[in-house]
Order: C-alpha cells, then sequence, then structure tokens
C-alpha cells in the first residue's frame, strides 16, 4: 500500500483535534484529521454532546487565526460576570453572593460561550473549506511508531501515512500517548457530572453562575433565548451515588431537585434536552511529547468543569505548537521548547482547580463555613480579586 505523506496528523476529532486541524490547516501545512466517530452536528441526534464550551479572551486569536471565529461568534453568548455563590447553610439558598466582573480588568467580556456540537458542527464546515486539509471521520489510528526523522501512523482503514508531527488529541485514554509509552498521574474524586440545557424565568445578563454546597459546584453558563426564553448551559458536579440517584428520579422529581439546587437564582429552571453524564477526574501525563509526537488537551491534561479551563488549556497547547511549528513541525528543538512551556503552567493550573473541586465538595457544616469566609475575604481585597481574574484568563 502506497505510504500518504501529511506534514501533521491529527489523531482525534473533538473539538480540540477540529480546532487543531483548523489551525494548522490556515497556518498552511498539508493536514490529516482522523477520529474513529464521526462528529454529531445536531442538538437532537443521538450521541450530541450537550455541553457547553466557554471560550475565554485569551482563546479568540487562536480561533481568529484558524478562521473560525467569525464562524462561531454569531452563536456566541458573552460572559460578561462570573458569579460564586455559596450555599452551604442549613437551607439550599444563597447565603454569600460574589460577583467578578470583567469590566474590573478589560473592555472585553471574559469570554463567549457555545454548545459542544454546535461547535462540531461549524469547526467541520471550517475543515472542508480548506484544500490543504482532509478529514476522515469514522478512521480512527491504530498503530504509531515514532521516529527522530518521521512518525508512522497506521489507520483502522489500513491505510498507512508518514508525518513530519502527530499530534494527539484523542482524549484521556489517548491511543498516541500510550503508543509513545507515556504514563499519567490521575486523581479521582467520585464524582460525574450531568450535563443539559435549561429555561429559566429570569434573564441571566450574560453571568455565569457557579454555585458551591456540597458535592460540587452547580454551574448554570448562558446560552442564547430558546423559544423565546432565557436559556442556560448546566453542569451538575455530585458524587456518583447522587448521580444514579438523580439520574433514576421521575421527570417531576427531577425538576424539583434541580430546582432546589439551583437556589432559586434564576427562578424556575425547566430541563430542555436530555441528560449526559460523564465521570469528573484531574489527570496529567508525565510527558506532553515523544519523537516527532505531542499531546494536547485531554490526552495531556484532564482537569473538573470549573473556571472554564479545560478547553482553554487545550487552546493554550495548541497555540504554542503553531508557533513552534512555523519552521520543521515536529523537530526535537520545538517539542522541548513546547514541553517546557506547557507542561509546568499545565500541572500548576491543575493543582489550583483540584483544590477548588475539593473544597466544592465539603459537606461538613464548619468548612463550609470557612469556605464562605475565604471566598469572602478573597474578594474583598480589590487587587486579589484581580490578581485572581487575570490568573482565570491566563493573562498577566
Amino acid at each position: 500500500m502506497t505510504m500518504q505523506d501529511c506534514d501533521i496528523l491529527v489523531s482525534g476529532g473533538g473539538i480540540a483535534g477540529l480546532v487543531a486541524a483548523a489551525a494548522f490547516g490556515s497556518a498552511g501545512h498539508r493536514v490529516t484529521c482522523v477520529d474513529p466517530a464521526p462528529p454529531v452536528t445536531e442538538e437532537s441526534a443521538e450521541g450530541s454532546d450537550l455541553r457547553s464550551t466557554a471560550f475565554l479572551q485569551p482563546s479568540i486569536p487562536v480561533l481568529k487565526a484558524a478562521g473560525l471565529w467569525e464562524r462561531l461568534a454569531p452563536h456566541a453568548t458573552p460572559l460578561q460576570v462570573m458569579r460564586i455563590i455559596d450555599a452551604g447553610g442549613k437551607l439550599p439558598q444563597a447565603r454569600l453572593t460574589r460577583d467578578f466582573d470583567a469590566s474590573e480588568i478589560s473592555e472585553q467580556p471574559f469570554g463567549w460561550n457555545l454548545p459542544n456540537w454546535l461547535l462540531k458542527r461549524e469547526i467541520s464546515a471550517r475543515l472542508a473549506e480548506l484544500g490543504n486539509v482532509r478529514f476522515l471521520p469514522g478512521t480512527g489510528t491504530t498503530a504509531l511508531l515514532a521516529r527522530d526523522a518521521e512518525a508512522l501512523v497506521t489507520l483502522s482503514d489500513g491505510s498507512q501515512h508518514r508525518a513530519r508531527m502527530v499530534i494527539g488529541a484523542d482524549g484521556r485514554n489517548s491511543m498516541v500517548r500510550r503508543a509513545l509509552g507515556i504514563g499519567t498521574r490521575t486523581l479521582r474524586y467520585g464524582q460525574k457530572a450531568l450535563a443539559f440545557a435549561v429555561t429559566h424565568d429570569r434573564p441571566h445578563d450574560n453571568v455565569s453562575t457557579e454555585i458551591h454546597r456540597s458535592g460540587g459546584p452547580f454551574t448554570l453558563v448562558p446560552l442564547p433565548d430558546r423559544d423565546g426564553k432565557p436559556s442556560s448551559a448546566v453542569v451538575w458536579m455530585e458524587r456518583g451515588p447522587e448521580v444514579a440517584r438523580l439520574r433514576a428520579l421521575p421527570v417531576q422529581e427531577f425538576s424539583r431537585e434541580l430546582n432546589l439546587r439551583s437556589a432559586g437564582i434564576l427562578g424556575e429552571l425547566t430541563q430542555v434536552t436530555r441528560l449526559t453524564e460523564w465521570p469528573i477526574i484531574s489527570q496529567i501525563a508525565d510527558r506532553f511529547t515523544g519523537p516527532r509526537a505531542a499531546l494536547i488537551a485531554e490526552a495531556a491534561h484532564v482537569v473538573p468543569p470549573i473556571g472554564a479551563q479545560g478547553l482553554n488549556m487545550s487552546l493554550a497547547d495548541l497555540a504554542n505548537l503553531v508557533e513552534l511549528s512555523a519552521g520543521d513541525p515536529g523537530s526535537r528543538a520545538s517539542l522541548d521548547s513546547y514541553e517546557r512551556r506547557r507542561r509546568p503552567e499545565a500541572l500548576a493550573r491543575l493543582m489550583g482547580i483540584d483544590a477548588l473541586n475539593r473544597a466544592s465538595m465539603i459537606a461538613a457544616p464548619p468548612l463550609r463555613d470557612l469556605r464562605a469566609a475565604a471566598l469572602g475575604s478573597l474578594y474583598a481585597a480589590g487587587p486579589v480579586r484581580r490578581v485572581l481574574m487575570r490568573a482565570g484568563l491566563g493573562i498577566r
């Protein structure tokens, strides 16, 4: 069989992998992107991803360079305020509310939120415009031989490909990472997350809200209006047995639990999409690179969905790789630079999010009181508050 050549082979067609293919293709590289599963690009279709992604300010230049932002902007909801509520008293009601307003540090919102299924639709359409990008949905990576001069990849259709660099964007159980012999460090919380969309009585006013009680944060992220009603994406984190209990409830009982957990901050919530579920872990690869190969996104690092960090960390990975690949993509010098830049930053961010998640899980009342007091004191100091906001965005 004839060997097929490309500059970049992206293994993984999730959002990070699709953006990577668009970014490298827009930069002039010959790109092949593969994934065993075709992207599901309709909300109502089986297997659609009902989560949403908030692109923070530093991610927008990456999307613009990839030719994506002009497609995505008309569908995006700005996130002007990040609101943290502590509802950890005897009753699930807001006892402490703190708003972090982007206007304190920038003329722009913190970020913009979009549904994941829509992202896959729009990014796939962008790839179809790029003559130097081949997207092969339904085809996966089955073997990788990474050498100093080139990477040889075998796909599930039997074809063989020679690449100057392979990008492992194939998730937390990455085949590329395993083929490179790279281990991981994993932290487990016994948590799962439910993701779905709701409509509600009160407008969200472009405020993203995290409600902390116990079990994990309950997050409401603004979406465009739905059928004339204000709408938000919900990410509801709880311990595994509690998620199983919630999923088994009849519709009316689940609705009651949903509105109890939301502390009524947006009025009555009504579930409008099916429930999706996924396990919560923190994980980081022991290395982010191998010969002619780099790991990005969840192949490199996984964090709980707190503070919109996950995919934005992934786009920071990608921005570094594109910058370092202007000469010889996959050269040892460029990959060594990528390792030095990205892994320490990802590890530090992972440790910070791990601490926030553990604090949000606290059930003991005295510790919940301590959590609320800490939030109040951090917010009260203006310079500290602004440093925290800049750190959350990943800017100095």
